[in-house]
């Protein structure tokens, strides 16, 4: 769990400022430097996020990583092995988001570390650009390793029986969802009206005031229409592309039509990659008659699956709107774990109404159509499908062939890697600072140095 937690902070960078050492060269590989600096910034960001106590050789094994990095570096040049600038800057976006949010805000983050989002990217924009790199190099050592069946059993066999991890009871959930459609008249309306307020503005009256009396977007109205600070790739596509071409502050656009509705937005601010906007939205609206079409089709769509003539992912392909879904046969993926399996935590976490939609489903059954209101609000109709349901229990090959499969797979991947460094540390410079050098985990390296 250690060693994951030091790939993981790797992954995402420091920006956490390391406390003023003496700067010092603590590791060298080939014609590549590791600093303590390098070292302490790891060690500062851990000590910063844990809540535990940071082991003894927390360090050791940051530098562990560190030289392992290097080597993954040096190897990429020779296989000349690239990242694209668009690599380096998504990864720097998600990366900037993802310390936004630990540090409350964007704000906050550019005023703890002294800098703005700009300089702050700027400044690792050369170390992602070498995680990226490695991660590529490491991928080319592991990418054509695969288990067979015999693999996983004697994988199984070689964990001692007081040793087998125990899972909780899980599900496996499939959605079909479909959702009432506006009318063209309706649409005309709804645009009419937009029309009608960008004329009031354009002719004088305020921006801040007419949002708060017309805009239907409940996050913001009550704000003037305001946004606040996002980033480039967090909003609607056709709403962000309108946005970013506005080139003032006080430009105002014309009617934008987005998956919510039709927008007319005014530029506050912007920063680089981030921008601060208001906006009044005017959503068209769904009438009864539309509810109840939505609902015939979904009653359509249950009858096929009931009747044996589709399939539950044949009609998702047919009939279902939801995007996130529905090119993965209806399965809901867990973002937790990033597969299709939920424990019941995680799944009330993610949608409470579906604990409650599968508690007397039956395994490979479907729900007739309910209605529900997704997260952002819209009414549909929704079919649930119970493709899987596991009791608590002691891992075995049965139940757990998946999971075990992984496992197996993640052994032969890090004994490949861990063979390549072998061959790879003999044929390199390598030279760790002495202080360092009686590290357990840096054992391959100091054997190598004192040769």
């Amino acid at each position: 769990m250690r060693i994951i937690i030091i790939i993981f902070l790797f992954l995402i960078t420091t920006i956490v400022s390391a406390q003023k050492v003496i700067d010092k060269v603590v590791g060298i590989v080939d014609d590549r430097i590791i600093l303590l600096s390098d070292v302490e910034a790891q060690y500062q960001q851990y000590a910063y996020q844990s809540t535990l106590p940071v082991p003894a050789d927390f360090k050791c094994e940051i530098l562990n990583q560190f030289l392992i990095e290097k080597l993954l570096i040096a190897q990429a040049v020779i296989d000349s092995v690239t990242v694209s600038d668009d690599e380096v800057e998504n990864e720097l976006d998600h990366r900037v988001r993802s310390f936004s949010g630990m540090a409350g805000s964007v704000e906050k983050l550019e005023e703890y570390y002294g800098k703005s989002i700009l300089e702050i990217k700027d400044e690792f924009r050369i170390q992602i650009r070498e995680q990226l790199i490695a991660n590529k190099e490491k991928g080319n050592i592991i990418t054509n390793i695969k288990v067979t069946p015999s693999d996983v059993q004697q994988f199984f066999n070689s964990i001692p029986t007081d040793s087998l991890p125990y899972y909780n009871a899980e599900e496996e959930l499939g959605a079909l969802i479909i959702y009432p459609k506006v009318s063209i008249e309706m649409k005309e309306y709804s645009y009419k009206r937009a029309e009608d307020l960008l004329t009031r503005i354009k002719n004088g009256e305020d921006f801040s005031a007419l949002a708060s009396a017309y805009s239907e977007d409940p996050g913001s109205a009550d704000k003037g229409g305001e946004l606040g600070f996002v980033n480039r790739g967090e909003l609607d596509p056709a709403f962000e592309a309108a946005a970013f071409s506005l080139k003032n502050p006080n430009d105002i656009s014309n009617i934008i039509e987005s998956a919510f509705g039709f927008h007319i937005m005014q530029l506050i601010e912007r920063r680089g990659d981030r921008i601060n906007v208001r906006h009044i939205l005017i959503k068209p609206k769904t009438t009864s008659y539309d509810l109840t079409n939505a609902g015939k089709l979904a009653d359509s769509a249950y009858y096929l699956i009931q009747s044996g003539k589709s399939s539950f992912a044949e009609a998702v392909s047919k009939f279902s709107e939801d995007e996130g879904s529905k090119n993965n046969g209806g399965m809901i993926i867990n973002p937790a774990s990033q597969t299709s399996a939920f424990n019941i935590s995680d799944l009330g976490t993610y949608d409470q109404s579906l604990v409650t939609a599968t508690d007397t489903l039956q395994v490979g059954a479907v729900s007739k159509p309910t209605i529900f209101h997704d997260k952002q609000g819209k009414t549909g109709f929704r079919l649930i499908y119970l493709k899987s349901k596991s009791r608590p229990h002691q891992a075995n090959l049965r139940d757990d062939y998946d999971k075990i499969s992984g496992l197996t797979l993640a052994k032969k991947q890090d004994e490949a890697v861990n063979s390549w460094l072998k061959d790879r540390i003999s044929k390199s410079y390598i030279l760790i600072e002495p202080e360092f050098q009686t590290c357990k985990v840096l054992d391959k390296w100091t054997y190598n140095t004192q040769q």
